[in-house]
């Protein structure tokens, strides 16, 4: 009765204010939300459309940094930032309006934005920005913009455009791009009346429906862009006003033509538009962007490691069963007397009958570790399912993000049942102390995390970088986690105490049975035990790498998903060897090599991560960057220890279980 009042005091306690940030987040996110082809907005002829900035991106230094922070072209009515949901404001997203304007399907030829005066603090950050290589970042009707490089004939896809270079044969002269050339590619749509949303997929365009059907229009399906180095005649630009014609320039890209980077040059901005009918359907106008380079490559890794690690896999699971079986089949087949005569030579796994179900050593953290474990696992699994099932595209941007963060929030309730439960039965019933546990398993991983992100937050608000999360946003990430994620686990706990705990089948010894000396320390079989479900993760790792690091798409659920499952039977079938081998070596402290057994993958993901960095990014410009790499990697090492851990340990603990409840030993 006691536990019933304390968990429904603290539910009470926060319905209301969990109530009202679901519905903010939901809001929030719901702008976001997309299924391809059902989110569309048709423009009529000669109607306006507005390009957007996101934040300025470098695969040299992880910073990003706000498009205006470098003096170009403002719109005339100001700078309008969208409204961001959960997931683009803690992946640094600033999404802002541009000055570029276009008419639909009506091609305009070079077209004066501004010209800017440089300073010399301005000439010293575009220098510093084109030396890391960072990159623009535009978008139209949702659409990145991407521009195409040739390397042999071969067109490689980009989708954002270098701010400027450096030519060492001109005394390493530096470089800006001002002038854009871009292609809208444009499909005819005829307005059926079914949708009832329009919008262009940007927060503050979403507009309902519900006025007069259009019966034609245009959809954007396609945005390229080619940067130009042009240096104007400032005699020609005279005095021009913003959206004025100017004299059509050539992108040949020759020295005297370049627009350099020095103090007190001025540097005009310009760009040019043409518009081309295109037969790409609306459905299909990600498909550019999904299928980049290497694509064949990738689908072939992937399909070779499946399939051999699914037959190493299986040899390995066939020799587990048999040799279990045949110790069972041998002990059942024998009489009474012969039983009991065996039972007298007893060697291997059957001599640690009375200590195997010992309680571990910090049974407490075991017990917390497993609640996060299942939490991370169950979360992962049901966003990438989502996500393969076309809910989180990339078309809408940070909401995988934000699935994942509420997903987390609500699986509280399982990571609170099961590490109460766990911890009932190593207590043989007792379920004294479970409030401890709840709260622990509450606070243990997002307590490190939160840490983490606020020490690199630091940094990034030290070096003014759009990648701080707002510190309106770090309240309501602490909102969230104590008004929702708490009182969930606490009430998952509550469950869990309720549950029946699991009974162990044999009686344990009070005095615990020494352990044979071993030849070579267990603890080097566990940590290279983690090997073989590295193999299974680590080609589909170097895309999921590529994507957060260097800015590539990434949206190949479908397969993301069968290697998770994958690589769980793995986890699983290795656990399950590692501890028959203990126990059978008289080992009867199996329950936290269970655990680092699978868990030891997180040990080569963090190996690889630090192999990725130097020799694929080649070292990160700054000490801030490596910084934040090496914050980052590690959080994601930790949950993939935690998840990887607790899927060998809840395995290997059923199995246990079922093996001496299959033998009767007295």
């Amino acid at each position: 009765m006691e536990g019933t009042r304390f968990v429904a005091a603290a539910m009470r306690s926060h319905t209301v204010i969990a109530s009202i940030l679901i519905l903010w987040l939901f809001a929030r996110s719901a702008l976001g939300f997309y299924l391809p082809g059902s989110y569309l907005h048709a423009y009529s002829q000669d109607s306006e459309l507005w390009v957007k900035v996101n934040s300025l991106t470098s695969i040299n230094t992880e910073l990003p940094y706000s498009y205006y922070s470098l003096p170009f072209c403002k719109p005339s009515d100001g700078v309008k930032k969208a409204a961001e949901n959960l997931g683009e404001l803690l992946s640094g997203d600033q999404i802002e309006n541009s000055p570029y304007r276009f008419h639909m399907n009506k091609n305009e030829s070079t077209v004066f934005l501004c010209t800017q005066t440089l300073t010399e603090n301005d000439v010293k950050h575009f220098a510093q920005r084109i030396d890391d290589l960072y990159q623009v970042n535009l978008i139209l009707d949702n659409l990145p913009a991407i521009r195409y490089t040739y390397v042999q004939s071969t067109a490689m896809r980009w989708t954002a455009y270098p701010i400027g270079f450096r030519v060492k044969n001109l005394d390493n002269e530096q470089f800006i791009f001002n002038h854009l050339k871009f292609k809208v590619l444009i499909h005819e749509h005829e307005d059926t009346g079914i949708g009832s949303v329009i919008g262009t997929g940007d927060a503050f365009d979403a507009i309902p429906s519900g006025g007069p059907k259009n019966n034609s229009g245009f959809l954007v399906v396609g945005f390229e862009v080619l940067p130009c180095s042009v240096l104007h005649d400032q005699a020609v630009i005279g005095k021009r006003k913003i959206y004025d014609i100017l004299p059509d320039v050539a992108c040949d890209m020759e020295a005297e033509r370049l627009q350099p980077v020095k103090k007190g040059v001025p540097i005009t901005f310009s760009y040019e538009v043409v518009f081309e009918k295109s037969d790409i359907r609306w459905p299909s106008r990600w498909d550019a962007y999904l299928k980049m380079e290497g694509a064949r490559v990738h689908w072939f890794s992937i399909l070779n490691s499946l399939m051999v690690i699914a037959f190493l896999a299986g040899i390995v699971f066939v020799i587990f069963l048999r040799t279990v079986r045949r110790d069972l089949t041998k002990y059942e087949e024998l009489d009474k007397e012969a039983q009991a005569q065996m039972n007298e030579e007893l060697s291997g796994w059957k001599l640690v009958v009375g200590d195997v179900f010992r309680a571990p050593p910090h049974s407490q953290l075991l017990c917390i570790m497993v609640g996060d474990g299942v939490q991370i696992t169950g979360m992962a699994v049901v966003s990438i399912l989502f996500a393969a099932f076309g809910f989180m595209s990339p078309a809408s941007r940070g909401m995988l993000l934000t699935g994942m963060v509420l997903l987390y929030l609500f699986l509280g309730i399982a990571a609170g049942y099961v590490a109460c439960r766990l911890w009932r039965t190593l207590k043989a019933g007792d379920s004294t102390g479970w409030r401890s546990i709840a709260w622990r398993v509450a606070c243990f991983f997002p307590g490190i995390a939160f840490t983490i992100l606020t020490l690199l937050n630091f940094l990034l608000w030290g070096s003014d970088s759009t990648g701080a999360i707002p510190i309106s946003l770090f309240f309501i990430l602490l909102a969230l986690w104590f008004c929702i994620s708490v009182p969930l686990t606490l009430f998952g706990g509550f469950l869990g105490v309720r549950a029946e705990h699991i009974q162990f089948p044999v009686r344990t010894n009070q005095i615990p049975r020494q352990i044979p000396r071993q030849k070579y320390p267990s603890w080097l079989l566990v940590l290279g035990a983690g090997m073989l479900p590295f193999g299974t993760l680590f080609i589909e790792l170097f895309f999921i790498m590529s994507s957060l690091w260097m800015g590539r798409v990434y949206y190949v659920f479908g397969f993301l998903f069968v290697v998770l499952i994958l690589l769980a039977i793995v986890c699983a079938e290795v656990s399950l060897v590692l501890t028959y081998m203990h126990l059978c070596m008289e080992d009867w402290r199996w329950w936290w090599k269970a655990f680092f057994s699978s868990g030891s993958v997180a040990l080569y993901v963090f190996l690889y991560s630090i192999n990725y960095m130097v020799f694929d990014l080649h070292i990160l410009g700054g000490t801030v960057s490596i910084l934040l790499y090496i914050g980052y990697s590690l959080l994601m090492v930790l949950a993939i220890l935690l998840s990887t851990g607790t899927v060998g340990f809840l395995t290997s603990f059923y199995f246990v279980h079922y093996l001496f409840s299959s033998v009767k030993l007295d």
